[in-house]
């Protein structure tokens, strides 16, 4: 019997490091880099990476709700983020690296906002929350060298990983 899915789609700067986080678990069917939040129709890597198409990088995730809650999605991403850096994320500078969470459906909206409001009360961070909570739009797959890349060059997966700071970042602010 086929289980009903949905989506999921967040921004956390550069779509390699967001897939894994997301792919290991039961319940989740699909982790697909892409392109969403823009004005440009069917962008290149190279578009988005411009600045000039106004999409973000992101992860599209479909999930089966009855295995893995959209709580336990949001969880997961505000672990893989700094969520207080308005200018893109670690490494990656620039408007198409900035954090986001599209919704699909106003439960999603309001689960997004609720976590967002817990995560600027928990203390963690001393700086303002600035990931923001917009509708899902269009949503455009990227280019096939990208999907799976963690899987598909791990050297190459784990090189930029690890000069990107992200990893650091988690452990200092995410340990517990």
């Amino acid at each position: 019997m086929k289980q009903n899915t949905e989506k999921a789609t967040f921004a956390g700067g550069c779509f390699w490091c967001m897939v894994k986080p997301f792919d290991q678990w039961e319940g989740i069917e699909k982790v697909m880099s892409g392109y969403t939040g823009g004005h440009v129709e069917n962008p290149t890597y190279e578009m988005v990476k411009s600045g000039h198409s106004g999409h973000l990088e992101a992860v599209e995730i479909t999930y089966v709700p009855e295995l893995f809650s959209y709580k336990e999605l949001l969880e997961i991403y505000w672990q893989q983020i700094d969520p207080t850096d308005d200018e893109g994320q670690f490494q990656d500078r620039g408007s198409s690296y900035k954090t986001a969470i599209f919704y699909h459906s106003p439960e999603q909206k309001k689960l997004a906002e609720e976590s967002k409001q817990r995560l600027a009360e928990s203390g963690k961070f001393n700086k303002p929350i600035v990931t923001k909570i917009l509708p899902a739009s269009a949503f455009y797959p990227a280019e096939e060298k990208h999907q799976d890349f963690y899987k598909k060059n791990p050297d190459a997966y784990m090189a930029d990983r690890n000069q990107s700071g992200r990893d650091q970042f988690i452990a200092k602010h995410w340990q517990s």
